[in-house]
C-alpha cells in the first residue's frame, strides 16, 4: 500500500510542476511586454538611462569584446536598440583618418528626368565609400564583423563603409534609404532587411 501511495505521487508531482513552470514562462512572455510597453521615463529619464549605460565600463566579462556586445533595447516596435561604447574614439579617429583623402562631394540617386544640377541643394556633405578589403589596418573588418553579429545579418549582405563629412550648414534632405522600381528603375544597391 506504503508503495501505491508514493508511486501515484510522483506521477502526479512531475506533470503538476510542467504544468506550473509552463504557466509562469508564458505569463512572463506575454506580460512583461505589456508591463513594460506602457512605461513611459519621459525624455529626462531616458536620456538619464542613456548617459548612465554609457558611462558604465562594459566588457570586464573576461570574454573577447566581439562575443559580448552589451546593449539596451529602447524599443520593441519600432525595434530600437542602443550600443553604448560600440566602437571607440581612437578608432572613430583612425576611419576618418583614412576618409580624409579620399573625400569628394556626395553624390544622389537620381529619378527619372533629374539631373545632378537640379538636385544640387538636396545634399551637400562629402563623402568616401571605403570597403574593408582596401583597409590594411583591419578596423572596418572588425566593425563588420561587430555589425553582423548585432544585425544576425551576413557580413556578404552588407556594403562599403559610407564615411560622410557635415560641415556647418551642410545637409542631406530627409530621404528613403531604399529606392521605390517606379521612381528609380532597377537600383543595385537596394537595401532591404527582414526581421
Amino acid at each position: 500500500m506504503k508503495g501505491k501511495a508514493q508511486r501515484s505521487r510522483v506521477k502526479l508531482g512531475v506533470p503538476l510542476l510542467i504544468i506550473v513552470c509552463s504557466l509562469f514562462f508564458f505569463a512572463g512572455l506575454f506580460l512583461s511586454p505589456l508591463l513594460f510597453h506602457f512605461q513611459d521615463f519621459g525624455e529626462v529619464g531616458r536620456r538619464r538611462l542613456l548617459q548612465e549605460s554609457a558611462s558604465k565600463e562594459f566588457g570586464k566579462s573576461g570574454e573577447p569584446f566581439l562575443h559580448s556586445i552589451p546593449f539596451q533595447i529602447l524599443s520593441w516596435r519600432p525595434r530600437i536598440v542602443y550600443f553604448p561604447n560600440f566602437t571607440t574614439d581612437d578608432v572613430c579617429e583612425k576611419i576618418i583618418e583614412m576618409a580624409k583623402p579620399k573625400l569628394e562631394a556626395s553624390k544622389l540617386a537620381l529619378r527619372e528626368g533629374e539631373s545632378a544640377e537640379n538636385t544640387k541643394g538636396t545634399r551637400t556633405s562629402s563623402g568616401a565609400f571605403i570597403s574593408a578589403s582596401e583597409d590594411k589596418s583591419g578596423i572596418l573588418g572588425l566593425l563588420e564583423k561587430k555589425i553582423a553579429k548585432v544585425t544576425m545579418i551576413p557580413r556578404s549582405h552588407g556594403e562599403a563603409f559610407n564615411i560622410l563629412r557635415y560641415e556647418v550648414r551642410q545637409k542631406y534632405d530627409s530621404h528613403y534609404d531604399a529606392f521605390d522600381p517606379a521612381e528609380y528603375g532597377n537600383v543595385q544597391s537596394q537595401r532591404v532587411g527582414i526581421y
